[in-house]
Parts: structure tokens; C-alpha cells; sequence
């Protein structure tokens, strides 16, 4: 029997794990290539790297953030992805006791971490991540303390459905494009996951954090109105803050209502 005191730290490690192994979906799915071969190597001398040189966040401390072989600059994001994905698994062990409900967050908190980082990168969101989260979100539903079978099949529905219809409506307008097709399964995904009233609040927060950012982008003068932002990164990073403070928020919201 695992001995509940250690199993937070034991998610944090196994996070950490996992973030390495994030980091070559990141960089390896855009471009589609094998997540298992070849061995993660320097992008630069192509150096195969070594085990003990692949320790998540140490080893990019003790080699100053280069390569051992051809001292070339290693990206920050690495060491910052593998903590990132450690200090999520561990705030989620702390909430949920060590079991399948706990592994499928965790599955899902990675999957939006790698889809946010891939479409900050390449403005896209890949199928390969999505259909199968739509279909891990559904059989979820399955688990305690998730939404019904019911209610994550409609929500799936809703939002790949409200996302299309705004892109199609925005299409008709304007003759641009607004919403990719990989936001609308994406949407689907949290859907799934979430249920339709986290969904909505994913929505809002990705909707107010995107107006946020892009205002910023225009006064800075990088872009213009037409600036295209990713989507699918604030859809991603507001999906994750929805699963740890979505239920105290819909509940402020349903207080304020019967006040109202």
C-alpha cells in the first residue's frame, strides 16, 4: 500500500518524467515524427544524449543549459516544461487520492500542456491529441466525481458545435478565418472532460485572457487587428486552471445568481 504522505511526492517525480517526455511531443508531433525513436539527441551537433544527461530540470542545471559535447545553448523551456508538469501533478495529488480518477487528470492537465505549447508554436492543434482526448474525456465520464455519460457527450457536442458555427459565421462575414478546426475539437475535449458549465468558463477565461494579450500586441505595435492569436494555447492554460478552481467558481457564480 502506498503510504499517502509520499504519494504527492511521487506524482511530482513522475511529472517530472513525463515533462521530459512532453517536451519531445512538442517539439517531434508538429512535424510528424516518432515520439519513441530516435533517442532525444542535441539539435545542434546531433548528439545522442545520454541518461544521465536527461535528468528532468537537474541535468539542465548541472550542464549550465548546454549540450556536454558542443556547449551549444539548450531552450529555457525545457527544464521549465518538466516543472511545470511536476508542480501540476503534484498539486493534483495533493487534491486527489493516489487512483484511475487522479491518472486521468493527470493525463489530461499534460495533453493541454503539449496541445497549448504546439499551437503557440505552429498554430496548430494536432489530431492525433485531440480525437483521442475527446474519447478519453468520454470514457472518463465513466469514473466518480466526473461529469455523466450524458452530460460529457453533449458538452463534447456543444462545443465542437458552437465553435464551428462561430468560425462559419465569421467566415460569411469577414472571408477570414477564425477558428481552426483544431479549436473546435479541442473544445470537444474540455467538453468532455469538464462538462458544459466548466466549458463555458474555460471559454471565458481563454476569450478575456486573448483579449488581454492581443490588446497588448497592438499597443505595442507588433500587429494590427488582423493579428492572429492562438487559440488554442489560452483555451489550454484556462482548461488547466478550470480543473483546479473551476467547481469554487461555478459555485461563487450560482451564489451570485439566487442573490441576483
Amino acid at each position: 500500500m502506498l503510504p499517502y504522505a509520499a504519494w504527492p511526492w511521487l506524482a511530482l517525480v513522475f511529472g517530472l518524467l513525463i515533462g521530459s517526455f512532453s517536451n519531445v511531443c512538442i517539439h517531434r508531433v508538429p512535424l510528424r515524427q516518432s515520439v519513441v525513436t530516435p533517442r532525444s539527441r542535441c539539435p545542434r551537433c546531433l548528439t545522442m544524449i545520454a541518461g544521465w544527461d536527461n535528468i528532468p530540470v537537474l541535468s539542465y542545471v548541472f550542464l549550465g543549459g548546454r549540450c556536454r559535447v558542443c556547449r551549444g545553448p539548450s531552450s529555457m523551456r525545457y527544464p521549465l516544461v518538466e516543472a511545470l508538469n511536476g508542480f501540476l501533478y503534484y498539486q493534483l495529488a495533493l487534491q486527489n487520492p493516489p487512483g484511475l480518477p487522479a491518472a486521468v487528470r493527470m493525463v489530461f492537465v499534460t495533453a493541454l500542456l503539449i496541445l497549448s505549447l504546439i499551437d503557440l508554436d505552429h498554430q496548430i492543434l494536432p489530431d492525433v491529441i485531440t480525437l483521442p482526448g475527446i474519447a478519453a474525456g468520454l470514457a472518463a465520464s465513466l469514473l466518480p466525481g466526473a461529469p455523466t455519460p450524458l452530460t460529457a457527450a453533449l458538452s463534447a457536442a456543444a462545443g465542437y458545435l458552437a465553435f464551428m458555427l462561430v468560425a462559419r459565421a465569421w467566415q460569411m462575414l469577414r472571408g477570414i478565418e477564425a477558428l481552426g478546426q483544431g479549436d473546435w475539437k479541442l473544445a470537444a475535449m474540455l467538453g468532455a472532460f469538464l462538462g458544459w458549465q466548466k466549458l463555458l468558463l474555460v471559454v471565458f477565461l481563454a476569450s478575456f485572457a486573448g483579449t488581454l494579450v492581443g490588446l497588448a500586441v497592438i499597443l505595442a505595435r507588433r500587429g494590427g487587428f488582423q493579428h492572429r492569436l492562438p487559440l488554442g494555447t489560452f483555451l489550454g492554460a484556462a482548461g488547466i486552471a478550470v480543473l483546479f478552481i473551476g467547481d469554487p467558481l461555478v459555485d461563487w457564480y450560482r451564489r451570485l445568481l439566487m442573490v441576483a
